[in-house]
């Protein structure tokens, strides 16, 4: 029995959200028990446990928190529509939040995430305070409570910053209206209650459901993302980006959290440097306490998670435990595409990968054809996808090893990784870097990551050994780590939160808009030879030698990504098309009334072409010349605007031609609410947050979207920056 049918289809009743499951043992619910007889039990326990980890079932994190708002990054993103942002999630896909305020996602995200806080906090109480709490399966449970509450922290203050702080739960009668409490107070007091409990937790091989609940494995591991981001960087009241040591007074005690260090000595963390090295002592402690190892092909946890495999003491350290058809996008708003009609269901794909993103990765990183979806399957036939269509590849539920049904959808059952065993070697690599250096210790970490990547590279030497060799200033190490961890973590939802607490958040977005752009640039000869694009795109000729589209063959009909045979992933060919044609290449296919393609850099550049004629504008020109005679008839515009008239061979047609090249609509409204455009701010600060909701704000006292640059969002449809514009003279 997968554990999930126990908390995520729980349907949760009463004060403590407490239920009985019809696969579990048969007993009186909890929810009509008091406190006292509730914890004085371990299974009435782990039910009320249960209560809290159900949330997850729920689509404010199925497919909101986990993927579909995690998105707008250099890594994850998916174009939003044309249109003024309105009550759709589109709008925080193009940092546009503000105009959602009354938005029903907001609101859910909202209260779900306070609602699994309580009912954690009701179980840590419950175990305090019962007769058994000190009993090992007890200490586990409240182990786990303590983690859930921590997660949910850490959306909440990555989604919003500043958030109401609850550290007991709530009481009939108590004060539930609180303000918004500082972000780094709630990160060390999150922080304190797990570095207390965690000695307390089992790892994942010695407890009942492994990987599927949270156990020591994730709780150090959390300890050491969550000290990472309190000595980060998060938005201030003031819209502003700052650490906790720039405004805060560190010698307030609530701002600290005391652990035991690797030599056993007892430390008190509070400036940015004391909580990096906490970072680092927790993950050399998880190293030291359970070593092992990454799998050897990248695909392996992905390929598990798609064919319901669990394995503990393995490279994910905890997943959410989904169900079929009760809570789980995962291969459906997050994975790849499946239309028509197709045996495992079909998706409504709304994580998508930027194209930068594919062009960075090293020519034989096996992390790029895992993670980046450059394929879809309709009908059971699998299809190329074009560049800015990729989903994320990791998950595809037409590769699901149950039957899941041609009118399934949504609830694959297939699970999501909040934690792999890489993270914790890449956040050491990061820790270590920033309090010493690239020692061997930063070094070896990020070397255990890329080998894997890199393992079948013919040349792994210069891939790995060199590439990591030539990082010995602290800046090259810290920009590999933050490419590293692109490709590592592709489609998990971690990038977004990552670039806010290192501040480059807006550098990362503009060098995505700029690589679009010097990308499709080099596909226009006539456009990459202008002397002022050559001055304000230098390095767009470099881009010359990349795929204008992608050529495959079609080698099988298994419809999975092996029957779809590259000539190149990355490059263009030598040969033109019609001899890549000639040799059964294609970089198109037409099935009936559908054309399936596989553009690359002539997606990233607008074109946009107009007409004009004895002081008049037209959209369309068409001429068409006399053989017989040499003449050459014009036709400009549309009836009934219409004008036509005939040119003699020689003659000046008195027609202009104004090709003006633009920044494509999907990379200008990926960051439309960015100051109009990735490509044209200044400060460098990210409109980020998300806005509080009208629903929660109407029933608060307290709450308000005041600060924070919130209300100062950009709500328009987005500039398309202009390259260049060539205007032809009697075309």
């Amino acid at each position: 029995m997968k554990l999930s049918n126990k908390y995520i289809a729980t349907i949760a009743i009463g004060a403590l959200a407490l239920t009985s499951c019809s696969d579990m043992l048969d007993v009186t619910s909890p929810s009509k028990k008091d406190d006292a007889t509730v914890f004085a039990n371990e299974e009435y326990t782990l039910q009320a446990l249960y209560g809290a980890y159900n949330l997850f079932g729920q689509d404010s994190y199925t497919s909101r928190m986990c993927g579909v708002y995690m998105q707008n990054t250099d890594v994850e993103a998916s174009a939003p529509s044309a249109g003024v942002p309105s009550s759709d999630r589109r709008a925080v896909w193009s940092l546009q939040s503000t105009a959602i305020t009354g938005f029903n996602d907001m609101t859910n995200m909202w209260n779900h995430n306070l609602q699994a806080i309580d009912r954690a906090n009701q179980v840590i109480e419950g175990i305090n305070n019962s007769s058994i709490g000190s009993s090992e399966e007890m200490q586990q449970m409240k182990g786990e409570a303590v983690c859930i509450k921590a997660y949910r922290y850490y959306l909440m203050c990555g989604f919003w910053g500043d958030v109401p702080l609850y550290e007991v739960a709530s009481k009939w009668g108590g004060d539930l209206d609180k303000p918004r409490a500082d972000k780094f107070l709630v990160y060390s007091r999150i922080l304190q209650e797990l570095v207390d409990i965690e000695p307390s937790m089992k790892f994942s091989d010695a407890n009942s459901g492994g990987i599927e609940r949270m156990n020591r494995d994730f709780a150090i591991g959390m300890i050491a993302r969550l000290a990472l981001f309190r000595a980060g960087y998060a938005k201030t009241f003031d819209n502003q980006m700052k650490r906790a040591d720039d405004y805060l007074d560190l010698g307030n005690d609530s701002l600290a959290v005391t652990y035991t260090n690797l030599s056993g000595a007892t430390v008190t963390a509070r400036s940015h440097n004391e909580y990096v090295q906490m970072a680092k002592d927790y993950c050399q402690k998880l190293i030291q306490l359970k070593p092992r190892s990454l799998y050897p092909d990248f695909i392996t946890p992905f390929a598990n998670e798609n064919s319901y495999t669990k394995e503990n003491n393995a490279e994910i350290l905890y997943e959410v435990a989904f169900v079929e058809s009760m809570g789980g996008d995962v291969g459906w708003s997050i994975g790849v595409t499946c239309g028509g009609s197709c045996a495992n269901g079909t998706t409504t794909n709304q994580v998508g990968l930027t194209p930068s993103y594919y062009l960075s990765f090293g020519d034989y990183d096996q992390r790029r054809d895992v993670t980046c979806g450059k394929w879809q399957h309709q009908n059971d036939v699998v299809y190329p996808t074009e560049g800015t269509g990729m989903g994320i590849g990791k998950w595809d539920r037409a590769l699901a090893t149950k039957a899941l049904g041609s009118s399934s959808s949504k609830g694959t059952g297939i699970n999501y990784p909040l934690m792999r065993y890489s993270d914790v070697l890449l956040m050491l690599a990061e820790a270590e870097n920033e309090l010493n250096g690239p020692t061997a210790l930063a070094k070896d970490a990020l070397t255990q990551v890329r080998a894997r990547a890199f393992r079948n590279s013919p040349n792994y030497t210069e891939d790995v050994t060199n590439y990591v060799g030539r990082l010995n200033s602290k800046e090259d190490f810290f920009n590999a780590i933050v490419d590293e961890r692109a490709w590592e973590f592709g489609g998990e939802g971690l990038r977004r939160f990552d670039l806010i607490r290192w501040n480059i958040y807006g550098q990362k977005i503009e060098q995505a808009m700029r690589t679009m752009l010097c990308w499709g640039i080099s596909t226009y000869e006539d456009l990459l030879a202008l002397p002022e694009v050559q001055a304000t795109f230098p390095e767009a000729q470099n881009f010359v030698k990349y795929a204008d589209k992608l050529w495959w063959k079609r080698v099988g009909a298994t419809n999975t990504n092996a029957d779809l045979v590259w000539y190149d992933g990355k490059y263009r060919p030598e040969a033109d098309d019609e001899t890549m044609e000639a040799d059964g290449w294609m970089y198109q296919e037409v099935v009936g009334t559908s054309t399936y393609r596989s553009r690359w850099g002539t997606q990233l550049i607008k074109r946009v072409t107009t007409y004009s004629y004895n002081g008049k504008e037209y959209t369309s020109c068409t001429k068409t010349k006399d053989a017989a005679t040499g003449a050459t008839h014009y036709l400009l515009g549309t009836a009934p605007a219409s004008v036509e008239f005939d040119l003699e061979s020689g003659g000046a047609s008195g027609v202009t031609r104004t090709d003006s090249y633009q920044a494509s609509d999907y990379a200008t409204r990926l960051y439309r609410g960015y100051a109009n455009g990735a490509l044209t701010k200044n400060d460098k600060n990210v409109p980020f947050l998300l806005p509080i909701s009208v629903t929660t704000l109407n029933s608060s006292s307290v709450l308000s979207n005041d600060g924070y640059g919130i209300l100062a969002n950009e709500t328009g449809e987005g500039i398309n920056y202009v390259v260049a514009t060539i205007v032809k003279d009697n075309y």
